[in-house]
């Protein structure tokens, strides 16, 4: 599966009933809500790194993906759209990018 794919999949499932789908019923409760869930699913994925547990980390790491994907759909920006902003970065090394945003 490709982020695009789990995009896709998001969007379709955002316009079912919220009582067929979590991905509805979580957008139903707003964008405050889904930026929480997609922090929890932050920090588990943490523990499961520092912890070392491989199966762990990989079961978290998807769930993060997912709920990225769905905070971004709630805020109106596309995968392209961050994949856009990767490749721009891409011209100049990562300590020059980080030393132009502390600006």
């Amino acid at each position: 599966m490709t982020l695009d794919e789990l995009e896709a999949i998001i969007a379709t499932r955002a316009k079912a009933s919220p009582e067929d789908s979590w991905t509805a019923k979580l957008l139903a409760q707003g964008r405050d809500k889904v930026a929480e869930k997609l922090g929890e699913e932050a920090i588990e994925t943490v523990i499961e790194a520092v912890k070392g547990n491989k199966a762990g980390l990989t079961s978290e790491a998807a769930d993060l993906l997912f709920h990225l994907l769905v905070v971004l759909y709630a805020n109106e920006v596309s995968i392209s759209d961050v994949m856009t902003e990767l490749e721009r970065r891409q011209s100049r090394s990562g300590i020059a990018e980080k030393a132009s945003r502390q600006n």
